[in-house]
């Protein structure tokens, strides 16, 4: 008997295999917030006070939307494990914490 588990409010980023230029995620995955599905994609950067993760978060619902302004790449890349997925890269401000 295979059991269910609640993922409300719960994902997963794994290691893009993938990555083909500096733009694109270091890391993909989903999350589930308040039951709605997102794509995310984390970044490695340098900051003041060392390494962190810059992250971007997407709605499930807007993969393949052409009116914005993601290249190719972003809009038709299927990662192959099914983990998950993020548009392009965030701006390089720093994160203030």
């Amino acid at each position: 008997m295979t059991q269910q588990y609640d993922n409300t409010d719960r994902g997963a980023l794994f290691k893009n295999d993938r990555k083909e230029s500096e733009r694109h995620p270091d890391y993909k995955g989903s999350v589930n917030v308040g039951g709605q599905e997102f794509w995310l994609s984390a970044w490695i950067k340098e900051g003041r006070s060392g390494k962190f993760m810059s992250l971007s978060v997407q709605p499930k619902e807007q993969r393949g939307n052409s009116d914005n302004s993601r290249s190719d790449y972003t809009q038709n890349y299927r990662p192959s494990d099914s983990s998950g997925f993020g548009g392009g890269a965030p701006d390089d401000s720093e994160i203030p914490f």
